[in-house]
């Protein structure tokens, strides 16, 4: 069976358009398909999610739920556990692991609660 050539019927709405223009209808519709993908994953994230991408970025297992338990606690969870740590080590200037570190044994948590609320103002 031979499929049928439609390709100039289908590309009628935009034959007339500038390379520019095709460049920013492209972005457009991609943004389109992928904001509802980051909005499901931002409003949708649980405990064993978060410790999951803890264990991805080098934290051992035994000090994920801490971590995420730290972040429920402190209101942190919509910003990411991950995210969290990223955000100390960066402050700090230290590894990713160091900062899981920190966290764990009680340190670093008011910083890390200033640092996201820095950013909202």
């Amino acid at each position: 069976m031979k499929r049928q050539d439609d390709f100039s019927e289908r590309r009628k709405h935009i034959a007339k358009l500038s390379d520019e223009e095709l460049y920013n209808r492209f972005w457009e519709l991609t943004a389109k398909v992928v904001d509802p993908l980051l909005e499901l994953g931002v409003k949708n994230t649980s405990p064993s999610i978060e410790r999951s991408v803890l264990l991805r970025m080098g934290i051992s297992s035994t000090d994920t739920k801490p971590i995420v338990n730290g972040c429920i606690d402190r209101g942190l969870m919509g910003k990411g556990a991950g995210h969290v740590v990223y955000k100390l080590a960066k402050s700090k200037n230290i590894s990713i692991k160091e900062a899981g570190a920190l966290l764990v044994s009680g340190q670093g948590w008011n910083e890390v609660v200033a640092l996201f609320k820095e950013r909202v103002k």
